[in-house]
């Protein structure tokens, strides 16, 4: 009622005109004795009706609604709004009922009700419809959605068809119109997040649908409180720094963004692909001093144009190098929380994934080799354009990071008061410095030596007798093991545990942790195991154990069936030689065992000099003469010639039978 006339409607401001004029006199201060005294409002408002015609129950309508509205000339406005049942579903009991609203053109030439009204029953048809056929990922049109809800729901049952069932529709007059169908689909049952989620998956709806309420700089209270960080595949071809003929493939980039400033303070590049490794390279960046840095590329800068090198108080990735055991030494060692992301949701850590988007935009698809766009059919490979070299590569990024830094606005940058007091320029550096000076005690220095001790790989290994044993056939000794004698302990008492540190770079050397990690102790390869594994690099050690460990693997079916033969011949041997041993037994009678236990020294002196014998070379000599075996001295031949003097092989002989003979 509290509303400027002009806002009124003309008809609504008539309508209280109309009241008002009725009722004026009645209220007016000469009429006070109608609002004091209730035996004479019959006699005045009877008198009021007969000079204006109106009826009674009208002017005590308007004078109730004047009085209980605050009394006001407004409050005889009509309240149309309040009139018939505002919000409230109109639904028919059964299709045939009468249709609402105008009648079609063709209605109003046929005479006929044309089309059904809409009843709980079709409704529920309309929403089984839409969840089979529409809210799915099948990319079906609402169109398509009607015409299969039509062909599932409102058939009158189904006729053979070449042997296949097809739905027999009734009359288009006695099934809903797609218009109906749409006009409940928009008006009683879309849901526009349930839509989006149902028809393009929930991560797409989660990346590019959702509601955008926050901001990532309100998880960062200064520089150095949280840094982002990710990786991605160069979208660029480079060359062999060793033969620039040679084409080496797309390098991979790994950036640290500090969520508070947006200033990039670490990059790795390399050929490695997306694993702690190149984590580990970037971080180590991250801590690095950066006119050294810029220094071993070419590069000359000041301490301010770049002053990041600094551990951050946390870390946000994406469950992919820092989720696994690798990164528990940045917690326990260094003192960084690691947060991850959920599974396929980049737009959490937006900042470092539109950090890659500029590169790409300012300098990387302008580059030779470069991968702008899908090669269309025809069109000369963009590969083979690429000329720069790795490090050249790393030296065009270092300079974007310094133009970044430095001069990249930004825009959408939500400063706070107190930046905005002290006019602070939107630029990555200018918020870095503001925030080291004015939200100190987030940024964190350690030796660069401590900081890369902890981001390599740990393993937990054994000290046996032969070395630090590491992966496979690798062995490790230091002086440390040496001085306290690890590895004269191990052959005595049990092997000790000890866990170490490795650059998956080079196995030359490996590392003890010490005293949770703040302290190294350096192992180098024993001899044995330095002839064939120095200089090698991890990668190729495991890859050498895994082809040995499938090659025993491949091996067990030729070892399994080679067992088998053997211990068949064994047993075909063994077994001939038992019948032998038997036959040989029945012949020389039954004998005691002291009987077949003498004389062993003696038939081992004759079957020695049998062997001799049989077995002797004969040099110059065609064919070995087998000498034939000597026959046992005959009594009649002694009387008969020259007999030789017995030499010692004869007696042996003579001492053997007589010891047969006797038993």
């Amino acid at each position: 009622m509290l509303r400027p006339e002009a806002d009124i409607d003309a008809k609504h401001r008539a309508y209280r005109d109309t009241a008002w004029n009725l009722i004026a006199p009645l209220v007016s201060d000469e009429s006070a004795a109608l609002q004091l005294f209730s035996s004479q409002h019959g006699s005045l408002i009877k008198r009021r009706c007969d000079e204006t015609g109106r009826s009674k129950r009208l002017a005590y309508k308007y004078l109730r609604q004047y009085w209980q509205a605050g009394q006001t000339k407004n409050a005889l406005l009509p309240a149309f709004d309040k009139c018939g049942g505002h919000g409230q579903r109109r639904l028919a009991t059964t299709p045939q009922s009468p249709k609402l609203g105008r009648p079609s053109t063709r209605s109003r030439h046929t005479g006929q009700q044309l089309g059904i009204r809409i009843t709980p029953e079709i409704e529920r048809k309309f929403e089984r419809g839409i969840k089979r056929f529409y809210e799915t990922q099948d990319g079906h049109s609402l169109r398509d959605a009607y015409d299969l809800t039509q062909e599932a729901f409102f058939h009158d049952g189904y006729a053979m068809v070449d042997g296949t069932p097809v739905p027999t529709l009734p009359p288009a007059e006695m099934r809903p119109s797609f218009e109906q169908f749409r006009y409940w689909y928009e008006n009683h049952y879309r849901e526009r997040r349930r839509e989006r989620k149902a028809r393009h998956g929930e991560q797409d709806y989660n990346l590019t649908g959702r509601e955008l309420l926050g901001d990532s700089t309100q998880m960062a209270q200064g520089p150095g409180t949280l840094y982002q960080i990710d990786a991605t595949i160069g979208d660029v071809y480079l060359v062999s720094s060793l033969d620039r003929s040679r084409i080496i493939g797309r390098p991979v980039i790994y950036a640290c963004v500090d969520v508070f400033s947006r200033m990039i303070t670490g990059i790795a590049v390399t050929l490695e692909g997306p694993s702690w490794l190149g984590a580990m390279l970037a971080l180590d960046n991250v801590i690095e001093e950066k006119v050294a840095f810029c220094a071993g590329y070419g590069i000359e800068i000041s301490e301010g144009d770049w002053p990041c090198h600094h551990l951050p108080e946390a870390i946000l990735a994406d469950r992919g190098e820092f989720e696994g055991t690798a990164a528990d030494s940045l917690v326990g060692a260094l003192g960084i929380r690691v947060h991850n992301t959920p599974p396929h949701r980049a737009d959490l850590k937006g900042i470092v994934e539109r950090h890659f988007r500029l590169a790409n935009e300012k300098f990387i698809h302008f580059m030779p080799g470069a991968v702008a766009r899908p090669r269309l059919r025809g069109e000369a490979d963009y590969r083979l354009d690429a000329v720069l070299t790795l490090n050249e590569f790393q030296k065009l990024l270092i300079c974007y990071v310094l133009d970044h830094n430095a001069h990249h606005y930004l825009s959408e940058y939500r400063k706070d008061e107190f930046m905005i007091a002290d006019h602070v320029e939107s630029y990555p550096l200018a918020l870095w410095e503001w925030g080291v000076r004015n939200c100190s005690g987030h940024l964190r220095t350690l030796p660069q030596e401590i900081v890369r001790l902890n981001l390599l790989p740990r393993k937990t290994v054994s000290a046996t007798a032969s070395g630090i044993h590491f992966e496979g056939a690798l062995y490790y000794t230091c002086e440390l093991a040496l001085r306290e004698g690890w590895f004269a302990q191990a052959r005595s008492r049990h092997t000790r545990k000890v866990e170490v540190s490795f650059d998956p770079r080079t196995l030359d050397r490996i590392y003890l942790r010490l005293d949770g990690g703040k302290r190294l102790e350096p192992c180098h390869l024993t001899p044995a195991a330095s002839k064939t594994f120095s200089g090698r690099d991890w990668h190729e050690v495991v890859d050498y154990f895994a082809l040995e460990s499938q090659a025993r693997d491949a091996a067990r079916t030729g070892i399994a069936r080679s067992k088998a033969l053997r211990h068949a011949q064994q047993k075909q041997i063994v077994a001939e030689a038992t019948e032998k041993i038997r036959a040989a037994q029945v012949a020389v009678g039954r004998q005691s065992k002291n009987a077949r236990t003498q004389g062993i020294s003696v038939n081992r002196a004759l079957e020695r000099q049998n062997e001799r014998d049989r077995d002797a070379w004969r040099l110059g000599v065609t064919e070995p003469a087998r000498l034939p075996p000597i026959p046992p001295p005959d009594a009649g031949d002694e009387e008969e010639g020259y007999v030789p003097p017995l030499s010692k092989i004869s007696r042996i002989r003579e001492l053997r039978d007589q010891e047969w003979n006797k038993k």
